[in-house]
């Protein structure tokens, strides 16, 4: 299997794994709610807590299809709330059905603007459906933390 595929594969089990019931998507003020939290959770307990914690699928940091994951900027998924196979994996080249490099787009945004979103297309977790998805990211040290809405 080419690296492409095996990135999308594990992508797609991350977005099975989050475990979402229709109709019950989080919002946009919920997905930042949530990045401030974990940020706010390194803050008090260090890296290595915030880790664990965030990739706990039972954990606080994941809600409905709501899940947090950091990442090394220009470096390695350090916590993932949805699939535990993408920590440790730098994931830049990962696209959409589209062909947009959104991971790079991440980092870019972290780096210029500090936070904001990024908008592109990604399985919805219930349905299977390739659906628009809004990511907000926000940069804390070296670490990009992000979650994401379904639209």
């Amino acid at each position: 299997m080419d690296r492409r595929k095996a990135l999308m594969s594990i992508a797609l089990a991350a977005a099975a794994a989050s475990g979402a019931r229709a109709g019950e998507n989080g919002s946009a003020d919920e997905a930042v709610a949530m990045v401030k939290k974990t940020i706010a959770f390194m803050k008090a307990n260090g890296d290595e807590k915030a880790f664990a914690e965030v990739s706990n699928p039972k954990g606080q940091f994941v809600d409905r299809d709501l899940y947090v994951f950091i990442a090394l900027i220009g470096g390695n998924t350090m916590a993932h709330g949805a699939n535990p196979r993408m920590i440790g994996k730098r994931m830049v080249e990962l696209k959409d059905r589209d062909g947009k490099y959104f991971i790079r787009e991440f980092e870019n945004v972290v780096e210029t603007k500090g936070s904001g979103w990024v908008d592109y297309k990604w399985p919805h977790p219930v349905s299977k459906e390739i659906v628009q998805k809004s990511t907000y990211v926000e940069k804390f040290g070296k670490y990009l933390v992000g979650c994401g809405i379904y639209k």
